[in-house]
């Protein structure tokens, strides 16, 4: 096993998966700094020694360091991991950008895209940052699980093969597995669109339309998102791994999901301006529909009919029973109608 060399780690978000990867790293020996967006909160954590807020049960061990500082958080650390919601990433990033050395690697394991520009987590990383070894940390993985030992598969998706390795040493136990990966780009569009077709299967819960349903949305949404990511120079095969189908059953199926519950409220009849007010986590499906029919997302002839029927419900007004007689009278097509065209 490749040693990962690695003497401090930044987790940066103090979030369930922030939390849970810290944790990790600890458990593995990798001391381990937790930095908070909020003095106040950042006091909490470090004197209740707990994430009551979003990891509640779960006990924080006494060496990790949690503070509001970014100069004391990033002092010392070789590596950082990054669990910043998307659509506050890169203010975060600015904070650090002289706190940080240019040559410490980073790990992204936010899943997400930035509604103004149309930029994942690690562009918009790489962006203020600057260029330096990057791995998307992405897959199945529920921090509620991952925290009390449950088994979980995730992958680590880097142009940077070593660094890969590295990660995959860094995280590894007998409960968390983690695959490498050489696609991040697919990797990171896989995570933040199933968060899409999560909040579809959702309403289709609330409608309660039953498991043909649902298992129809599931099936057609990775194809959707795989026509998308090929449309994006990504590897076709990427979506029906870990980060796609794996990271989309769980999202879809799971009572944890925060985007399913999403989904379900607004299929039970609820607004959106009404659930979002009524939750403490970021359902980041809502704000990945909005960008993906923005003006920076270019579709071109890309068909994302159930992403497109998600925005209309959510900012359109429309009435969840009419997107799913839209859905199933659209114009019958094959089955991989857009996905495998042209390729050998």
């Amino acid at each position: 096993m490749v040693e990962h060399g690695f003497k401090r780690a930044l987790v940066v978000g103090d979030g369930g998966w922030g939390t849970a990867l810290a944790l990790i790293l600890n458990k593995n020996r990798i001391p381990v700094t937790i930095w908070s967006a909020f003095p106040e909160q950042a006091r909490d954590l470090a004197l209740a020694r707990e994430n009551k807020r979003f990891l509640p049960g779960i006990a924080i061990p006494n060496d990790v360091v949690i503070t509001a500082d970014p100069e004391r958080a990033a002092h010392g650390a070789d590596l950082v991991v990054s669990v910043v919601p998307t659509q506050y990433l890169r203010g975060v990033a600015n904070r650090f950008e002289d706190a940080l050395a240019g040559d410490v690697p980073v790990v992204s394991a936010t899943k997400g895209i930035e509604i103004e520009t149309f930029k994942t987590p690690s562009q918009i990383l790489t962006e203020v940052w600057g260029e330096r070894p990057l791995c998307v940390l992405t897959g199945p993985s529920h921090a509620e699980e991952v925290a009390i030992g449950k088994p979980c598969s995730v992958v680590a998706a880097s142009l940077n093969h070593a660094f890969a390795v590295r990660v995959q040493s860094a995280f590894r136990s007998n409960s968390f597995r983690l695959y490498t990966h050489g696609d991040p780009v697919g990797a990171e569009l896989a995570a933040a669109l199933k968060n899409v077709i999560a909040i579809a299967a959702g309403i289709s819960d609330g409608l309660e339309l039953g498991d043909n349903a649902k298992a129809a949305l599931l099936t057609r949404g990775i194809v959707e998102i795989a026509r998308f990511g090929r449309s994006r120079g990504s590897q076709p095969e990427t979506f029906f791994g870990l980060a796609g189908i794996g990271d989309l059953v769980t999202t879809c199926c799971s009572r944890h999901s925060r985007n399913r519950a999403v989904g379900e409220a607004i299929g039970r009849g609820q607004s959106l301006a009404s659930v979002l007010a009524g939750t403490k986590m970021v359902a980041e499906g809502v704000w990945t529909a909005k960008a993906l029919f923005g003006p920076e997302s270019d579709l071109g002839d890309v068909q994302m009919p159930i992403c497109e029927q998600v925005h209309a419900v959510l900012f359109d007004g429309k009435d969840p029973r009419e997107a799913v007689l839209d859905l199933m009278n659209r114009a019958p097509v094959g089955e991989m109608h857009g996905l495998t065209e042209g390729l050998a």
